[in-house]
């Protein structure tokens, strides 16, 4: 089974270097440290007084690693959840924050428990988890995959700017979906005639 740190790696290796696209709430980002996480965090690297996209851009691999496994995978209480799912969410609490927890949370009422969905991973959520990854922990992790998939394209279908995020410029599977399909078993992955059956609408 992969470690933590392994695991955060894999997740500056497919957020990929400097990026500042203006469709992307995020702003400035490197590794998937945004330059608003890295002012929350005071991480003025250049001793400006600033922080600034010349501080994201000097960001290290080794300085984004520390900042997801404390401030995303710590501080959140993702190592609360069975060992299955933590890597699934631990990857999308990068990629969308609190959001992660609530796409779990949600999922968990779906399945009958009682829990708030509020983004936080207390004792509830964590119990409820645990007792939902019983006797099949790849079920769940595979069910909030889908989930996390969904949430995708909801987004993408709110908000045609971000569709680029779900499907590429030649009409395939974007970075969002295939990132999804990275913690799901192979059978639940979608065709490509499901896939584009699933974004006709987009035009």
């Amino acid at each position: 089974m992969q470690t933590v740190r392994q695991i955060a790696e894999d997740i500056i290796g497919r957020e990929g270097g400097f990026v500042d696209d203006p469709d992307d709430p995020g702003g400035a980002t490197k590794y998937g440290v945004t330059i608003h996480t890295m002012r929350r965090l005071g991480l003025d690297l250049d001793r400006d007084g600033l922080v600034t996209r010349r501080d994201v851009r000097a960001l290290s691999k080794v300085q984004a690693a520390e900042i997801f496994l404390e401030h995303y995978f710590e501080k959140p209480g993702i190592g609360q959840l069975p060992d299955a799912l933590q890597a699934s969410v631990f990857d999308m609490y990068v990629n969308a924050g609190a959001q992660a927890a609530k796409i779990l949370q949600n999922l968990l009422r779906q399945m009958g428990f009682e829990v708030d969905v509020d983004g936080v991973i207390g004792p509830q959520t964590a119990r409820a988890s645990k007792l939902a990854a019983e006797p099949k922990p790849l079920a769940l992790r595979d069910a909030y995959g889908v989930a996390r998939r969904n949430y995708y394209f909801r987004l993408a279908d709110s908000r045609a700017p971000l569709r680029k995020y779900a499907r590429t410029r030649v009409g395939g599977k974007g970075g969002w979906i295939k990132r999804a399909e990275e913690f799901l078993s192979p059978i639940y992955h979608l065709s490509d005639a499901d896939f584009q059956k699933r974004i006709s609408a987009w035009g």
